[in-house]
């Protein structure tokens, strides 16, 4: 996952889109390179400050700290039935909070954080362990995406599947109350789906898993790392367990389990949302090169939620380019992009949960693009079957 190229939803310029017709993006040689991009970007946009990336570390955890202090001075005291209703509002912002916490600790794994990798290293486990995510395996499969985004055979996440490879269940499931049942799966279950056996990853020839240390996701001098992974996972889970045994299982759900689950459905819908758009295309080998994979993703609105989340939602075209540029150089990197990119830069203002019912609906599977025979290694998303 990561924070892209930054788009202004207000601006005049940005078309928005046609339900009936979304406009493919261009699937042909660039006409700019990796360097063009970077020229036009300006020099202290790559300057990473360890004084403000600190900052906004320290602004997140005492917000964290303050939800969580009025969730339990003043939620248990309100009259009955208010708590059933304060405690899913205190969820939802405590779980964009995490949100914003774990996408810090995302950019420590794109070393854009400060100059010190270790330090980086350090602050990344510590906080993705806090959220039960492990660190090391997440930015080791994840660092594999950027190098391989858009390739049907190299891509880690979000691989989507030929119409004849496709589920027959997936079939069935095309329709209002199927696509309901599967967002719900996906938005709760989802995140813990993929790192435990690979769902929507890169097929591998034996088992995958980001907790297995044998897993063929990573390569043997890789496995140390996985294991110190599950080690911070696993003690983290141990401390949970004995703050349960002392407070009880419901009051740890209430001030950290509900809002884990919200954090959680934003991390996979702002990873799907990227990825996955009608105007996007897919590559196989005969077409992919890394400059059009990185241009094969979406910038996406959240709103106000683009600050909270460090525009990771609103840059992403640009974090696919230049991962290592801090998320509060990524806005004004975006603007300075979007003229080189021309029509290979992509954005849609369209509401996250509108795009995420549309994309469920008509991103099902891919196939080969038949309106030329020359591109036979470029694939669209479809739902006609």
């Amino acid at each position: 996952m990561g924070a892209g190229g930054r788009s202004d939803p207000h601006d005049p310029n940005i078309k928005k889109p046609d339900p009936e017709f979304i406009k493919r993006a261009p699937t042909s040689k660039p006409p700019f390179t990796l360097a063009d991009i970077k020229k036009a970007i300006p020099s202290h946009c790559f300057e990473r400050s360890l004084i403000r990336s600190f900052s906004y570390l320290i602004a997140d955890l005492t917000a964290a700290s303050v939800l969580y202090y009025l969730a339990t001075a003043f939620i248990p005291h309100l009259p009955h039935p208010l708590p059933y209703l304060a405690w899913p509002v205190y969820w939802f912002l405590q779980g964009c909070v995490f949100m914003g916490i774990w996408l810090i600790a995302h950019e420590c794994g794109h070393h854009a954080f400060s100059d010190h990798a270790w330090l980086e290293d350090t602050i990344g486990f510590i906080i993705h362990s806090l959220l039960l995510t492990p660190y090391f395996s997440w930015k080791i499969s994840h660092r594999r995406h950027h190098a391989n985004t858009g390739s049907l055979e190299h891509d880690e996440i979000y691989v989507p599947k030929t119409r004849s490879k496709l589920n027959a269940s997936a079939f069935y499931l095309d329709n209002p109350v199927g696509r309901t049942l599967t967002l719900a799966v996906k938005l709760t279950l989802g995140w813990y789906i993929y790192l435990s056996i690979n769902a929507a990853g890169r097929p591998y020839d034996k088992f995958a898993s980001h907790y297995d240390p044998r897993s063929p996701i990573f390569s043997d001098n890789e496995r140390v790392l996985i294991l110190m992974s599950d080690i911070g996972l696993l003690s983290f889970s141990f401390l949970l367990y004995k703050v349960a045994m002392v407070q009880g299982f419901a009051w740890l759900f209430c001030v950290y389990g509900g809002a884990l689950m919200v954090m959680n459905s934003f991390l996979v819908t702002i990873t799907y949302l990227h990825h996955t758009h009608p105007s996007l295309p897919h590559y196989d080998d005969s077409e992919w090169n890394w400059i059009k994979g990185a241009c094969a993703t979406v910038d996406r609105d959240y709103g106000v939620l683009n600050k909270v989340f460090h525009n990771i939602t609103d840059t992403h075209v640009l974090h696919h380019l230049f991962s290592y540029i801090p998320h509060y150089h990524a806005m004004e990197a975006t603007k300075a992009i979007r003229p080189i990119l021309g029509e290979f830069y992509q954005s849609d203002s369209t509401p996250f949960f509108v795009a995420l019912w549309r994309e469920s609906k008509s991103c099902m599977f891919i196939e080969p693009d038949q309106s030329d025979e020359k591109n036979k290694g470029v694939y669209w998303f479809s739902n006609k079957y």
